[in-house]
């Protein structure tokens, strides 16, 4: 079947709010690389958005589900529990940072988990506000809506947002904020519209996502801290995006050796499989009453069974060093191109969650972006572009990639931004 005919088919029966970057239909996959349904190969620099760090089909993951689905699919966790699920709740109370007893819960999507994060941060202080950051990405349901700092196509058409949720620049340097400047402004949003008396949370992202891979200023995120213990304010990490071995650490936060109250996470936990968590102090853990939080499918067996794989893959393979040095090597290739290519920007990131910025005549060019990422797709490259101004070009192979494979894919990129540049 061609792919012309099914996208044909996909407008007639879809909605078009749920936009798709390429008009290619996956076949089947493999590690870091996807057959479309006419054959054509692509190296994989997406990984579903972050989904994929131990790569697709990765042997253990897929065994474990397997031996899960030939003893139960379903039981809703809450009606008749099962002991992989306490397993897994274990495993992530001691890798998430922070000293002291910590639960865990575990729900469907990433939006589901920043939801959950702030009904019990509201259960554990008795407060109703929530800070958030301009550029941040917490999901598309009205409460993940409300914390995203971005306008377009996340909130267009969606009516009121939920109230108390208010919202700080993130400091991003490149585009003129500093450090102080975002914390001057949280203290004047304290003055001017919220009593921090009133706040039950801070929400950030280590590393924002969506908003353009920029990594919080290891200062900054310390006086977040402060300011939480200050005004018993909770500290929410949502590591949705950063966490399982991405940045080079198993959560970005342990590169600020700061402690989140509450930690979000999803995406790459269960290789592919809908699982999401929120992990974090075992007493605001415990803050809603039985029954106040779960869900049909949260912690779905398949997925818990996928999610034990993949921290075993994790720290078998040892994909936090991996991370490191694909990282390092995809930015001394990017940085070898700055002489011949100025609309470079910026090279950035940690581990292998790395972005590179164009500029054109000094100003965020999304063209620019877009062409470098139509060209790649031409020779079999896919990439995501991201960022508040669309500027950004980010990269998400897995990390489980082969070496072969991942030289292959570097050298599809610089071909790709010195087609744009000619385009």
């Amino acid at each position: 079947m061609k792919n012309a005919e099914i996208e044909t088919r996909r407008q007639s029966a879809m909605s078009r709010g749920v936009g798709v970057m390429t008009q290619i239909y996956a076949d089947r996959a493999e590690n870091a690389e996807i057959w479309d349904a006419e054959g054509n190969r692509y190296i994989d620099f997406a990984s579903g958005i972050a989904v994929l760090n131990t790569g697709h089909r990765h042997p253990r993951v897929i065994a474990a589900v397997k031996a899960q689905i030939d003893r139960f699919t379903h039981t809703c966790h809450q009606v008749v529990p099962y002991e992989n699920y306490v397993r897994l709740a274990e495993r992530l109370n001691g890798l998430v940072l922070g000293k002291g007893e910590k639960k865990s819960i575990f729900v469907t999507t990433g939006a589901e988990a920043v939801e959950n994060a702030v009904k019990i941060a509201r259960a554990a202080t008795g407060r109703p506000a929530v800070i958030a950051f301009s550029g941040a990405f917490h999901g598309r349901t009205f409460m993940g809506m409300a914390l995203t700092g971005k306008v377009v196509p996340y909130k267009v058409g969606f009516g009121a947002m939920p109230n108390d949720v208010f919202h700080v620049p993130f400091p991003v340097p490149l585009h003129g904020v500093s450090v102080q400047q975002s914390l001057d402004t949280l203290n004047y949003l304290f003055k001017a519209d919220v009593d921090p008396k009133r706040v039950a949370a801070i929400i950030v992202e280590p590393v924002q996502g969506e908003g353009g891979f920029y990594e919080a200023p290891r200062d900054f995120i310390s006086k977040l801290r402060e300011i939480c213990d200050e005004h018993g304010i909770l500290l929410i990490a949502d590591e949705v995006q950063t966490g399982f071995a991405r940045t080079g650490k198993m959560f970005a936060m342990e590169h600020h050796d700061v402690s989140p109250d509450l930690t979000t996470m999803a995406k790459s936990l269960a290789g592919g499989f809908p699982l999401a968590a929120v992990t974090g102090r075992a007493e605001i853990m415990d803050a809603p009453a039985p029954g106040g939080l779960g869900g049909t499918y949260g912690g779905s067996p398949l997925g818990i069974a996928a999610a034990n794989a993949v921290l075993d893959v994790i720290e078998e393979e040892g994909l936090c060093d991996r991370a490191n040095q694909l990282g390092s090597r995809l930015k001394q290739h990017l940085a070898s191109l700055r002489d011949d290519v100025p609309e470079i920007a910026d090279i950035r990131g940690p581990g292998f969650m790395n972005a590179v910025e164009f500029n054109v005549g000094g100003k965020p060019s999304a063209d620019f972006a877009g062409k470098v990422r139509a060209e790649a797709l031409k020779r079999g490259l896919l990439l995501l572009t991201c960022g508040v101004y669309g500027n950004v070009v980010r990269f998400l192979s897995p990390i489980t990639i082969q070496d072969t494979v991942f030289t292959e894919a570097l050298g599809k990129l610089e071909e790709s931004i010195r087609a744009a540049r000619k385009g």
